[in-house]
């Protein structure tokens, strides 16, 4: 791996009595699109405000771009660009007023500016809109006039909190399309999501799961050790089909996605046979199956469940 351009070391937050985050250890190398994953409430967002020098860990420390963030906050604000769920747009401001006002914050030299928004708007889309209010731009649009504010001090690292939540699919993918773009800058990208088939595009992902980090590795090296085998099914009543085969004797996992079925099968020639008896003895109609590849989120499902089997 690269030089660290993020490195975590027991880092813990508390809030009272709760421990929001606990003694995450990690190392993210530079120029890395690094996928902090996990369902509302596993620490994500308390991660990153730590990492970004706002929020100061109760114990345990990380260092960006060498800096530390309990030691030295501020000086971390000098490596990193921090975007928030809910970032700080001005509504009552133009595109071009916004990106400006935070050219200003940042004090980027006026000789640098025109460039700089060049290329903002050449990968945003944002430069025939340059004139709209912020308040009249949609969701999508304004995510990405966020990540031009972000970027238009060029900083090392980009820390995005959930920056595709509520975001049509169009602007999710136009979205982690910028993404790549920055990182191929050599920019580096951490990007906190509760949708696995997003942290998918990630170099690697951690899973966070109630505070604690439970698994770290690229997304294919999960997928390939998934313990036993998937297959998928589909029928005419899918949530019963869910309910009928969670548990059952022949069948380790069943999870439902969408309109299909994820099975996880020690062995698919003797234990899919059995399931299927089952269904059709029930009266449901299977329309397809056969093997399947396993998701980010049948990993994070095996996961959380401590890979037990049967009955989870």
């Amino acid at each position: 791996m690269p030089e660290s351009a993020v490195s975590a070391t027991g880092l813990t937050r508390r809030f009272g009595d709760v421990c929001g985050v606990d003694g995450l250890s990690f190392e993210i190398g530079r120029g890395e699109l690094f996928g902090i994953v996990g369902p509302d409430g596993a620490g994500k967002t308390t991660t990153l405000r730590m990492l970004a020098g706002v929020l100061p860990p109760s114990t345990g420390d990380a260092r960006i771009a060498g800096v530390s963030v309990a030691h030295d906050p501020e000086g971390v604000k000098h490596h990193i660009a921090y975007m928030s769920q809910r970032f700080g747009l001005y509504t009552d401001l133009t595109v071009r007023e916004n990106i400006e006002f935070y050219a200003d914050l940042f004090l980027v030299p006026q000789a640098e500016r025109r460039d700089r928004l060049e290329r903002l708007y050449a990968f945003s889309g944002l430069g025939p809109f340059e004139k709209r209010l912020a308040g009249q731009l949609s969701g999508g649009m304004k995510q990405k006039l966020g990540l031009c504010c972000a970027l238009i001090h060029e900083p090392e690292i980009l820390l995005l909190d959930e920056p595709t939540f509520g975001v049509d699919p169009i602007s999710r993918r136009d979205l982690w399309l910028i993404l790549h773009e920055m990182v191929a800058a050599a920019i580096t990208v951490v990007v906190a999501t509760a949708y696995l088939d997003e942290a998918e595009r990630c170099d690697r992902v951690a899973f966070l799961h109630q505070g604690r980090l439970i698994a770290l590795d690229a997304p294919r090296v999960f997928q390939q050790r998934l313990a036993g085998h998937m297959y998928t099914i589909r029928t005419d009543a899918p949530r019963r089909a869910r309910q009928l085969l969670h548990g059952h004797h022949a069948v380790r996992r069943a999870a439902l996605f969408g309109d299909v079925v994820h099975l996880t099968l020690d062995d698919p020639a003797s234990a899919w046979p059995m399931a299927r008896a089952t269904l059709e003895h029930a009266g449901i109609t299977i329309t397809a199956d056969g093997p399947g590849e396993p998701s980010l989120e049948d990993v994070f499902i095996d996961l959380v469940a401590g890979g037990r089997s049967r009955g989870d």
